[in-house]
């Protein structure tokens, strides 16, 4: 698993306050990353590719991909409404990468929050 993926996500979990404790499984092959208090965010996984490029794969249906292009789309580089694609030795916008984590380590909390 890369380390570059892996560390964004690690330190947008740190440094999210309601996200908390990370919990870290294996789903379809790929290393997967979520709140370990549940109903706080949406997973995030990490799809490694054969040309070295990595994917941040986030559920389509969330939306969240679209608001990460609403806030990036200049920025950062996109798959469709599902993943945030790290090129292989190229760098990224990590300040970015993260802030986009963390929305979606946050999402079920924060959709909660917009209705109170």
């Amino acid at each position: 698993m890369s380390a570059r993926a892996r560390k964004l996500i690690l330190e947008a979990a740190a440094e999210t306050e309601a996200v908390g404790e990370l919990a870290e499984s294996v789903k379809w092959g790929e290393a997967s990353f979520t709140p370990a208090r549940s109903r706080i965010g949406s997973s995030v996984r990490i799809q490694e590719r054969s040309n070295g490029d990595e994917a941040l794969m986030f559920i389509c249906h969330t939306g969240l991909v679209d608001e990460f292009r609403d806030l990036y789309g200049e920025t950062l580089a996109f798959e469709a409404n599902r993943a945030i694609v790290l090129p292989a030795g190229k760098p990224v916008d990590e300040a970015a990468v993260r802030h986009c984590i963390a929305l979606a380590l946050t999402y079920h909390w924060r959709k909660r929050a917009a209705r109170h």
